[in-house]
C-alpha cells in the first residue's frame, strides 16, 4: 500500500478517486459495470457498491437502464469552484481578454499536471470558433505550445523516455526530438506548436515564472492559413508583453493567502 508524507493511503478513497478519473478520462463514452470492474481490477459487486453510492450523490450518473454509466455533474460543480477559487485564474483573466482584444485570436492559461497540461482559461477567437471549450480538458505535454513552454522550464532529465503519443503527423514521438525543439524554446524564450496538436492550427506558448518551475503558461492559437511572418511576429510581441505584465501583477511563490501544493 502506498503511502504519502508517512501517511498510509486510504484503499476506499483512492478506488473512489481512480473510478472518478477514469469516467473522466471517457469523456462522451459512457462504461459498463463490467468493464469498470475489470479496468480497475477491483470485484463486480464491489464496483456495483461504489457506483450506486456516487450515483445517490451526484458524482457517477447511469442512464434509464441502470446498465450504462458516465462521470455526473457534481465534478463540473466542484471543477468550477477550482477555477473560481484559484488566485492565479482570477489574476490572469484579465490578461487573457487583452491579448484576445489585441490580436483576435484564441487565448489559453493552462497549468501542468503530470505529464499533461489542463486548461483553465480560454478567449475563444470570433474568426475561429471550437465546437467544444477546452477549459477544464487535458493535453499532453509534448504536443502543445503550452505544455512544451512549461517542460522547457525543466532540465530535460525529466523528460519520460517514449516513444510518445502522436496526435497529428506533426507531434514528437521521440525524446530526442522533442529535447532538441525544447532547446530551441529555451533560446528563444517562447515555444511554438506547428500542428502538433491539431490540424491546421499553430499554438505559440509563454510561460508565466511567477513560480519557480513555472507551473502556468499562456498560448496564441492561429490558424495556419492566416499565418504569415508578419503576423507572427505580431502575436509574439503581444504575448511577450501580456507575459510580462502578468508576472509583474501575480506575487512569486503564493498566488494569494494560501499557499498551495
Amino acid at each position: 500500500m502506498s503511502e504519502a508524507g508517512g501517511v498510509r493511503e486510504v484503499k476506499s478513497a483512492a478506488r473512489t478517486v481512480e473510478l472518478l478519473e477514469l469516467l473522466a478520462a471517457r469523456g462522451d463514452r459512457p462504461a459498463r459495470l463490467q468493464e469498470l470492474a475489470d479496468e480497475l481490477g477491483v470485484p463486480r459487486s464491489s464496483m456495483y457498491a461504489l457506483l450506486q453510492t456516487l450515483v445517490s450523490r451526484g458524482w457517477v450518473r447511469t442512464d434509464v437502464t441502470g446498465s450504462l454509466y458516465g462521470i455526473g455533474i457534481h465534478a463540473l460543480l466542484t471543477g468550477t469552484s477550482y477555477l473560481d477559487s484559484d488566485p492565479r485564474v482570477r489574476a490572469v483573466r484579465p490578461y487573457l481578454d487583452e491579448a484576445s482584444e489585441a490580436l483576435g485570436e484564441t487565448i489559453h492559461l493552462g497549468r501542468l499536471d503530470g505529464r499533461d497540461v489542463a486548461y483553465l482559461a480560454t478567449r475563444e477567437s470570433h474568426e475561429y470558433l471550437r465546437t467544444i471549450s477546452r477549459v477544464g480538458r487535458r493535453l499532453p505535454a509534448h504536443v502543445g505550445a503550452l505544455g512544451k513552454a512549461l517542460l522547457a522550464e525543466r532540465p530535460d532529465e525529466e523528460l519520460p523516455e517514449g516513444p510518445y503519443e502522436a496526435l497529428t503527423p506533426h507531434s514528437h514521438t521521440s525524446r530526442a526530438s522533442l529535447a532538441a525543439d525544447l532547446a530551441r524554446v529555451r533560446e528563444r524564450g517562447y515555444s511554438v506548436d506547428r500542428e502538433e496538436s491539431v490540424p491546421g492550427i499553430a499554438g505559440f506558448g509563454f510561460a508565466l515564472r511567477y513560480d519557480r518551475p513555472a507551473q502556468d503558461a499562456v498560448s496564441c492559437s492561429v490558424p495556419v492559413a492566416r499565418l504569415t511572418p508578419g503576423r507572427e511576429e505580431r502575436i509574439v510581441t503581444v504575448m511577450r508583453e501580456i507575459r510580462a505584465r502578468i508576472e509583474a501583477a501575480v506575487p512569486a511563490g503564493g498566488g494569494g493567502s494560501v499557499h498551495w501544493r
